[in-house]
């Protein structure tokens, strides 16, 4: 084999080798975009999952309790539209904006037992209470984590690489679940 022929051979595997680790290098960001992509859709379906139990968990508790608070019957009615409005919902932003308007009953809700000292004696209102909070503590760590998950995904996507994978695979930007405004005042309570 000649010299010529041997450097030819070499630079070919060399261009080859190369080749490799590009292409491996690619599907590995590929790969990568699509795990933060359903990573994203994951988190998003634990949101959802922790919602759906408080709507489905509330409105009992709240049954249980409506009797010392017949006074406040439009907060139970909030909580019911809320609880119609997330179920009709058909994109995550109506779903968010459904739970904002039910965090914000809630937190209403919670208020009332300082103004009812017969509310918080009440075994079944301290239960509800209990529930609301725990309730309300899941979801708050399912947000976090989907929020978590959609900046790690955004951020990988303004990348210059990341931003030509995202379109490759047809990964967009993902939303990020934000509280309103209205809704990060202290609730206050009228009577």
């Amino acid at each position: 084999m000649s010299n010529g022929l041997k450097i030819t051979l070499a630079v070919v595997g060399v261009i080859v080798l190369v080749g490799i680790i590009i292409v491996a290098w690619g599907i590995g960001q590929y790969n990568k975009v699509i795990a933060m992509d359903e990573q994203v859709k994951s988190q998003w379906a634990q949101v959802e999952n922790q919602l759906k139990r408080r709507y489905d968990l509330i409105p009992n508790l709240v049954e249980t309790v409506k009797g010392y608070a017949k006074h406040e019957k439009e907060i139970f009615e909030n909580i019911a539209e809320a609880r119609t409005r997330y179920f009709q919902a058909k994109t995550p932003a109506e779903k968010i904006d459904a739970s904002n308007q039910l965090e914000g009953v809630l937190s209403r809700l919670l208020v009332l037992r300082e103004a009812y000292p017969q509310l918080k004696a009440n075994e079944n209102f301290l239960k509800l209470q209990d529930s609301l909070e725990g309730t309300e503590n899941r979801i708050s760590v399912e947000r976090k984590r989907y929020n978590e998950a959609v900046q790690a995904l955004n951020t990988y996507r303004r990348t210059v690489f990341g931003r030509i994978f995202s379109a490759i695979a047809g990964v967009g930007e993902a939303a990020y679940y934000e509280i309103p405004a209205a809704e990060k005042e202290a609730p206050k309570v009228k009577f």
